[in-house]
């Protein structure tokens, strides 16, 4: 099968398409036929090798693991002998490994779930991280409640886009930051209020807010506390690239540190598959609550393609592979 590849650390210019073995069908595993992939900033980090501190689990010298990709949308070309919930012909999507590939072999009781009818590939790849990190930020971590006042800072991005639109479905009230050219974007897919930031600093606005979640990680906490309520909670879930060792823990650290003794809370974390969350993203996506933004779209040969782009730093939602 064709896979995408990377055999050292470096710029998009290390990614190779290579021809590989099809992976092994386990007892408990679902062999997909990848139709579209998605990328997503944790895919920049393995295939550069940065933040350093993240080689311990990468691989030092050199990465560990060959392939690259996480988010899948594809057909069930066979299942393992204990595998009864999953056919050959189910359209599904979820997350694993070396999704950058024609086939990738997921444990069924993992992330993999059934791909709605009236949702395609590329939609339903674009999903599982970005998706993820926003409902676990605002539901387990920001505790989001009907009638909140909820800001959302880089509203436009692969994780913003889908946070604006799962806020909604709680029944808060959302202000979306981002820039002028997007402005529209954030505004069409339901955000009550939207502060474009090179306009207007939305930590020196009137408006308070119960629940942030920081996606862009573009102003310290002494400001981001000036609009929150006191009781409130930031969730950080993206920061800025940071320096080459620390990448943005650096900035994570900083907010945590200085909001320590602070009434609010401020809460990092980073999303974890299970297939309880993805089938409310299912839910979702099928009921329409839910559509992705597909910014741009490449295939499988231009990945490297991709990966500039995603380093360019304007992606407006996400970037879909065709498999």
């Amino acid at each position: 099968m064709r896979a995408i590849v990377r055999t050292r650390y470096g710029s998009p210019d290390v990614v190779e398409l290579r021809d590989i073995e099809v992976p092994v069908l386990t007892d408990d595993g679902v062999l997909v036929r990848v139709r579209a992939a998605s990328v997503n900033r944790a895919d920049w980090y393995a295939m550069t090798g940065t933040p350093f501190v993240g080689r311990t689990a990468m691989g030092l010298l050199r990465p560990k693991e060959r392939r690259l990709g996480t988010d899948f949308a594809g057909t069930v070309e066979a299942v393992g002998k204990d595998v009864s919930q999953f056919r050959p012909g189910d359209e599904v999507f979820g997350g694993k490994d070396g999704a950058f590939a024609e086939y990738v072999c997921v444990r069924a009781s993992r992330a993999v779930v059934p791909k709605p009818a009236n949702v395609t590939f590329e939609e339903a790849a674009a999903v599982p991280v970005a998706a993820l990190t926003a409902l676990q930020g605002l539901r387990d971590k920001g505790q989001i409640q009907p009638g909140q006042q909820v800001l959302i800072n880089g509203a436009s991005g692969g994780v913003g886009t889908f946070a604006v639109q799962i806020a909604k479905a709680f029944g808060a009230e959302v202000t979306g930051v981002c820039s002028t050219r997007n402005v529209d974007l954030v505004r069409s897919i339901g955000a009550d209020h939207v502060i474009d930031y090179s306009q207007e600093d939305f930590t020196r606005t009137d408006r308070r807010y119960d629940l942030l979640l920081d996606v862009a990680g573009s102003r310290p906490w002494s400001a981001c506390r000036r609009v929150l309520n006191p009781q409130a909670t930031l969730v950080i879930v993206g920061a800025p690239k940071g320096n080459r060792l620390v990448g943005p823990l650096g900035h994570i650290v900083k907010v945590q540190l200085a909001a320590f003794r602070s009434s609010q809370k401020v809460v990092f974390f980073i999303a974890k598959f299970n297939k309880a969350d993805m089938a409310v993203l299912a839910e979702l996506l099928a009921a329409r609550t839910v559509v992705p933004v597909i910014d741009q779209r490449y295939e499988l040969a231009e990945t490297a393609d991709a990966f500039r782009y995603l380093g360019d730093g304007h992606a407006r939602g996400k970037i879909v592979l065709g498999v």
